[in-house]
């Protein structure tokens, strides 16, 4: 593999349209559960009531049609990312196997959405299923964005460093990654919670959800925030672990990125939980939780590519 190779700039900024393109379709799709229009073209896929494309003037159907439109545009996206990465880059490049990872979560995030259709888990239905596949839904999601993300950060550089996972960072970022994955899990099921169980105060929602015999998906309402917060120190004491291991200045910038975009998260969780999650806020909310991930990744992606004979040059620089 050579030590760099000609930065595509027309595939670059490709890639990162793409990625910026399936932020909105993934919002979107968070307002279709939001909105309750799940079950806008009922119990069938990829067809809607049985028609291409229905006559109607039900919003929750208009809704559906548009996110099974603006994803089928997404899949085209990639399906474009990936060729055009295959014929742009040489045989075993990053960009090349990010590029067809992004192609595989894109076809497994359609599957898991044609499912909870098919298994009519939409709409009012509260059950373990629906939140388990929600679940996976999730962790799909979180994957293939980091997939693209990928393939937009290395393709927007010539250097082709081998990764170094030593000194424990390996560890580590699948530590931080598995722990913000599992928080982003609980966070999906309790806004699945907030759309079925709403409360119309916060001492009401209080009560609920410490109630005995409560539905599980409000007892997690109590759970997520705390979990939320253990997790956000632990990044940010891990963006400041990974700094130390790789002090190279992208990855301090990725770690002050991923700090303040905890921070935020944390505000707009407590502003959530105070105005009785009103669904902007669930976007919003489920938005900055994409772009969290998307800093792990990079500051990941950045440590990994500094190799640790770098370190001890960085330092005695400073």
């Amino acid at each position: 593999m050579p030590a760099s190779v000609p930065v595509n700039r027309g595939f670059a900024r490709f890639s990162w349209a793409v990625l910026a393109y399936n932020f909105a379709v993934i919002v979107w799709g968070a307002f279709v559960r939001a909105s309750g229009s799940g079950a806008g073209c009922g119990s069938h896929w990829p067809d809607c009531h049985g028609e291409v494309v229905p006559r109607t003037e039900s919003v929750a159907t208009m809704i559906e049609l548009t996110h099974r439109a603006t994803s089928g545009l997404a899949l085209l996206a990639v399906v474009v990312q990936v060729v055009w990465a295959f014929r742009a880059y040489p045989v075993g490049d990053r960009v090349r196997r990010a590029a067809g990872a992004s192609m595989f979560f894109m076809l497994t995030e359609a599957a898991l959405g044609a499912g909870i259709v098919l298994l009519q888990l939409v709409a009012d239905d509260a059950s373990a299923a629906r939140a388990g596949w929600i679940g996976m839904h999730l962790v799909n999601t979180f994957l293939l964005v980091a997939a693209l993300g990928l393939a937009a950060m290395w393709a927007s550089t010539a250097e082709r460093t081998r990764l170094d996972a030593g000194d424990g960072l390996g560890v580590g970022l699948a530590v931080f990654a598995g722990a913000l994955v599992l928080t982003g899990v609980a966070g999906a099921i309790t806004a699945l919670g907030d759309t079925l169980f709403p409360s119309r105060s916060l001492a009401e929602g209080l009560a609920a959800d410490t109630a005995p015999g409560a539905h599980f998906l409000v007892r997690l309402r109590v759970i997520h925030p705390v979990v939320a917060t253990a997790t956000s120190l632990l990044l940010v004491m891990g963006g400041a672990f990974v700094s130390m291991q790789r002090p190279a200045p992208r990855v301090r910038a990725a770690a002050r990125a991923l700090s303040g975009l905890l921070v935020v998260q944390i505000g707009m969780g407590l502003l959530n939980v105070l105005l009785l999650a009103p669904t902007w806020l669930q976007l919003l909310h489920l938005l900055l939780a994409d772009l969290t991930w998307l800093a792990l990744v990079a500051l990941g992606a950045n440590a990994l590519v500094t190799p640790r004979a770098v370190r001890a040059k960085l330092r005695a620089s400073e």
